[in-house]
C-alpha cells in the first residue's frame, strides 16, 4: 500500500470517494470530509491497478510532448491553434504576432522562452479580463480583480476576497475552455464548493462546459514548454 502515492486529498461533504489522475500522473483523491487516511489508503489499494494503468498511459502520454525549440517553422499554440514560429533578422520588438504566425528578431533568440512567456502573460491578462467582465455582467456577480499566474496546476482560483486567479498558460486553449474557467472561477464567489448548486450555476451561465472541462483535461499536457 506504501508503494501508492497520493499526491492530493479533497476533503468536501461529498458522501463518496472519487479518484483522478492528472495529466502529470498524480493522483488526487476526493473523498467525504471526515474519511479517515486509513480509509482513505484502502480506496487507493483497492484500486491500484486501475491507477497504476492510468497513471502509465498518462506518463506515455506526456512524453510525446516534444520539447519546443524556438527555430523557424516550430508550432506555437494560442487560443487553441498552432502557429508557426518565423525568426527575422530585421528589428523588431521582441515578438510578433501576425494572426498567421509568430516573428521573434533574431537577437532575442537565446531567450526566446522568457520572450514568449512575457509575450503568453500579456494576452492572457487582456484576453481573460475581458471575459471576466462579460461574464460578471451578464451573471451579476461582482468580482475584486484579476491576477495572471506563473501556476503549473491550478488553471483558476478564487480568493476569499473574490480575487480571480488564473494561469497564464490558459491563453493556450480555445476561447470557449478559458470560459469554462472563467465561468467556474466567477461561480466560486458565490458557491465555495463543488456542490451541485455551484454546477447547476456553471451550466446556467455556461450551458456546454462539460465539453470544455473534458478538453482541458484531456489536452492541458499541451501547455508546457
Amino acid at each position: 500500500m506504501d508503494d501508492i502515492k497520493i499526491d492530493k486529498i479533497i476533503r468536501t461533504r461529498r458522501r463518496t470517494f472519487a479518484l483522478e489522475i492528472k495529466s502529470d500522473a498524480s493522483l488526487i483523491v476526493r473523498a467525504p470530509e471526515h474519511a479517515s487516511y486509513e480509509t482513505i489508503q484502502k480506496i487507493v489499494y483497492k484500486k491500484r491497478f486501475w491507477i497504476s494503468e492510468k497513471q502509465k498511459l498518462a506518463k506515455e502520454k506526456y512524453k510525446k510532448t516534444d520539447q519546443k525549440e524556438f527555430v523557424n517553422g516550430e508550432g506555437f499554440l494560442y487560443l487553441g491553434n498552432i502557429y508557426k514560429l518565423f525568426i527575422t533578422d530585421k528589428t523588431y520588438p521582441p515578438i510578433i504576432f501576425d494572426n498567421n504566425s509568430f516573428i521573434l528578431s533574431s537577437e532575442y533568440v537565446e531567450n526566446a522562452r522568457e520572450v514568449f512567456i512575457r509575450w503568453y502573460k500579456k494576452q492572457a491578462y487582456s484576453k481573460i479580463s475581458e471575459r471576466v467582465a462579460r461574464y460578471s455582467s451578464s451573471s451579476g456577480i461582482k468580482y475584486n480583480k484579476i491576477n495572471i499566474t506563473n501556476a503549473q496546476k491550478r488553471w483558476g482560483s478564487c480568493s476569499i476576497k473574490g480575487n480571480l486567479n488564473f494561469s497564464w498558460r490558459l491563453i493556450m486553449a480555445p476561447l470557449k475552455v478559458i470560459d469554462y474557467v472563467v465561468v467556474h472561477e466567477i461561480v466560486h464567489i458565490e458557491e465555495k464548493n463543488h456542490s451541485r448548486k455551484f454546477w447547476d450555476k456553471v451550466k446556467i451561465i455556461l450551458p456546454g462546459y462539460k465539453k470544455h472541462k473534458n478538453w482541458l483535461k484531456e489536452n492541458e499536457y499541451l501547455f508546457f514548454f
